[in-house]
């Protein structure tokens, strides 16, 4: 296990009410109404960020808008490096802060 890996698991066990899943085959948290907030992947932390906190993390060195196509930068989902890694726990609070408050409607079959 890297210790990028290693210190996701970390940050995920200490947010509360969170549960780790996967999300296009990487690691994510996930809050407790299904949506993920947090992503690992290929050594680099993507955080579901809106409005300044978003821009606060784009302002950081490196950091971009994740683009796992290719091409179709998803917004508000942004990508630090581990060169940030301090910082990859202040983001994911805030990131898990903001899908817990996402309400799920639920289909009627």
């Amino acid at each position: 296990m890297t210790k990028g890996e290693e210190l996701f698991h970390k940050i995920a066990a200490e947010i509360p009410n969170t549960k780790e899943s996967k999300m296009f085959g990487a690691l994510c948290i996930k809050a407790l109404n299904g949506k993920a907030g947090v992503m690992f992947w290929k050594e680099d932390m993507i955080f579901k960020l809106e409005g300044e906190k978003e821009q606060d993390a784009l302002s950081l060195t490196g950091a971009k808008l994740f683009d796992l196509m290719g091409g179709r930068p998803m917004g508000g989902w942004v990508q630090l490096s581990d060169i940030h890694a301090a910082k990859w726990k202040h983001f994911a609070e805030i990131a898990m802060k903001n899908v817990e408050k996402i309400k799920v409607i639920k289909k009627i079959k």
